[in-house]
């Protein structure tokens, strides 16, 4: 009877646990538990970033497109400064695996990804409880899938020149400027606007500039069941599952491949012009900067 007990009370909770979920926790002690701590930065970091950014024009600034943005900017600064500055963006992390800026290299870069995944995948389910409780808004999300009248290869071009201008924006922000004794809350607010900019300006595929954002919602939003009348029109939708992974290949060509193949080449301009290493090789020319120097 016990062993029964155990296996309903488990087969419940991975019915309402996101998949995936366990595999993340998992991962976070590779290496006899190496990188618990960069584990625990991104899974952190990631449900701050998503509870202080996604409730703009949700929660606040819901009729005000300026107070959304406002919010947006303040979001982007907490979630970096309460979480300790994770990248909370897998595109960001293989940008910084490119650029030799993680120390413990490919596995920490593994690592850092799963937290985030993990982060994403508890965030949705466990915000829209909030906000149920709170009677507010659901947080809306990025979903490629929604917009049949947009082409795939629009959406994969949009999601990799956006990902590409993200990195670009946080080098320069983060590596080449320098704002004095303001420089955080100036290149964090900078860096907030950039990204409403970019969410403005190439709304192809939602946008999401972060494969982890594109695959944890879509999970939590095909958790959904929808009630339609006769004519196929939409009744009712209630939350009640975890919901399963996409299974179309466009999601993972436009939210996975996409912004990737932007934070490569990225980083493959910012050594040509900085210097440093391209996944651990130096470029047979540049730096620029330093002929611009001398």
């Amino acid at each position: 009877m016990l062993f029964s007990l155990l296996a309903s009370v488990a087969s419940t909770c991975l019915a309402y646990s996101p998949p995936g979920l366990i595999l993340s926790f998992m991962s976070a002690f590779v290496v006899d538990g190496k990188y618990v701590s960069a584990y625990r930065h991104e899974f952190v970091g990631t449900l701050l970033m998503i509870f202080f950014t996604f409730s703009a024009g949700k929660w606040v600034g819901v009729d005000t497109w300026q107070v959304a943005w406002l919010a947006h900017a303040v979001g982007v600064i907490a979630a970096d400064r309460i979480g300790g500055g994770a990248h909370v963006n897998p595109a960001v992390s293989v940008s910084m695996w490119c650029l030799d800026k993680i120390e413990g290299g490919y596995t920490e870069m593994y690592v850092r990804i799963m937290g985030q995944m993990g982060g994403g995948l508890l965030a949705f389910p466990l915000y829209k409880y909030f906000a149920d409780q709170m009677e507010w808004n659901n947080l809306g999300g990025p979903e490629f899938s929604a917009l049949q009248d947009r082409d795939v290869h629009e959406a994969f071009l949009s999601e990799m020149y956006a990902t590409i201008l993200l990195c670009l924006f946080i080098y320069v922000l983060n590596w080449e400027l320098n704002f004095g004794k303001n420089h955080y809350w100036i290149k964090q607010s900078l860096t907030a606007f950039a990204i409403r900019f970019l969410i403005e300006f190439f709304p192809r595929a939602g946008p999401a500039m972060n494969p982890m954002l594109g695959t944890a919602w879509a999970i939590y939003a095909s958790g959904f069941d929808s009630t339609s009348d006769d004519d196929g029109n939409l009744i009712a939708q209630k939350w009640s599952t975890s919901g399963s992974f996409p299974t179309d290949i466009e999601h993972y060509f436009i939210y996975w491949v996409a912004p990737i193949i932007g934070a490569i080449i990225s980083s493959y301009i910012y050594v040509m012009y900085a210097g440093g290493k391209f996944f651990g090789f130096s470029l047979p020319y540049g730096p620029y900067k330093k002929a611009k120097t001398d």
